[in-house]
């Protein structure tokens, strides 16, 4: 794999040295800094005429800035004439405005969607999109990767039993999610019954059970200010669930998310290192590195080989790392 670089951004450093450690080659040299005036410089230290290049960014806070930095590093390469470049985005940022649910809004997704190529980017390799359909916005390859692997091992590990265990979709949105957990980890599945009122949002019932003395296991895909996934923590307590575990894969943790999460009845809550943070943040933090995921996608989009197959195997190898 002489071709193959691994490049990064500012934003998540960390990530991209465990991703080339599980590949086993250096990370790429690049120098990335600001002129005085806020605007963003770089510069490749390193040849890659003819390369394949993965550049490795975040689009998590600060989000535009991050951004517009995966966008200089993208048209860099291709100027650089890079053989092919992947933007590897573990956190696809602006997901959430993937429609119009009411007049004059734009489709915000959609304009990133039609920026990264632009830019240069070839392919995109990103990780649980808010809305899996985002993955049609593009008109270059997309593959789409879950965590779910590495959550499925973690609550593996806590030794729950089949017939305690309880998947809990915090609102109808995730239920797709949810069931996905229960067929693959065991045990009943209930529904948190959000409704939203402009900004208030109300969490008062909860559709399936029994509840009373389950081991309740709550997943979504992020957690911004921790209102719902909390909300639909102190739901379940009150229906009587004897533990609970939360788990999300991209912790954006903004607001008051953090007095959030440790006012929640929870045992543990469980993030993935997508975006970086500090595990000593919350006293029952729990992070789970997808630098093994991502890495051996990398591996097999450089050598041509299946992707979608990776999952199958994670079964096999993910709890060996």
């Amino acid at each position: 794999m002489n071709d193959l670089k691994v490049f990064s951004g500012r934003a998540n450093i960390r990530l991209a040295k465990l991703i080339c450690d599980y590949l086993g080659m250096p990370l790429g040299q690049l120098s990335v800094g600001n002129f005085p005036d806020g605007e963003i410089q770089c510069k490749i230290d390193q040849d890659v005429r003819g390369q394949d290049v993965f550049i490795i960014q975040p689009t998590c806070p600060p989000v535009n800035d991050n951004l517009m930095e995966l966008l200089i590093l993208i048209e860099s390469f291709k100027r650089a004439s890079a053989e092919r470049i992947t933007a590897v985005i573990p956190y696809f940022g602006y997901a959430r405005q993937d429609r119009k649910d009411e007049g004059r809004v734009p489709i915000t997704a959609k304009l990133v969607a039609n920026l990264l190529p632009v830019a240069g980017a070839d392919r995109i390799l990103t990780m649980d999109l808010h809305a899996a359909q985002i993955q049609g916005f593009f008109d270059i390859p997309v593959d789409h990767l879950t965590a779910s692997p590495v959550f499925e091992n973690f609550i593996r590990f806590q030794g729950i039993p089949e017939e305690q265990l309880l998947v809990v979709s915090p609102d109808e949105g995730s239920i797709k999610r949810a069931a996905h957990y229960s067929k693959s980890l065991g045990g009943s599945l209930a529904i948190i019954d959000k409704r939203r009122y402009g900004n208030r949002v109300e969490q008062a019932n909860l559709i399936g059970g029994p509840i009373e003395g389950k081991i309740a296991v709550i997943f979504d895909d992020l957690i911004s200010t921790a209102g719902s996934i909390c909300g639909a923590a102190h739901v379940v307590r009150r229906y009587g669930a004897e533990k609970i575990y939360i788990g999300a894969t991209h912790g954006i943790l903004c607001g008051n998310a953090v007095a959030n999460l440790k006012d929640a009845p929870v045992e543990s809550i469980a993030l993935t290192d997508t975006i970086p943070l500090p595990e000593e943040l919350l006293p029952n933090l729990k992070l789970l590195s997808v630098a093994p995921l991502l890495g051996e996608a990398i591996r097999r989009i450089h050598c041509h080989e299946s992707v979608s197959r990776l999952f199958t195997d994670m079964k096999l190898w993910s709890g060996k790392h």
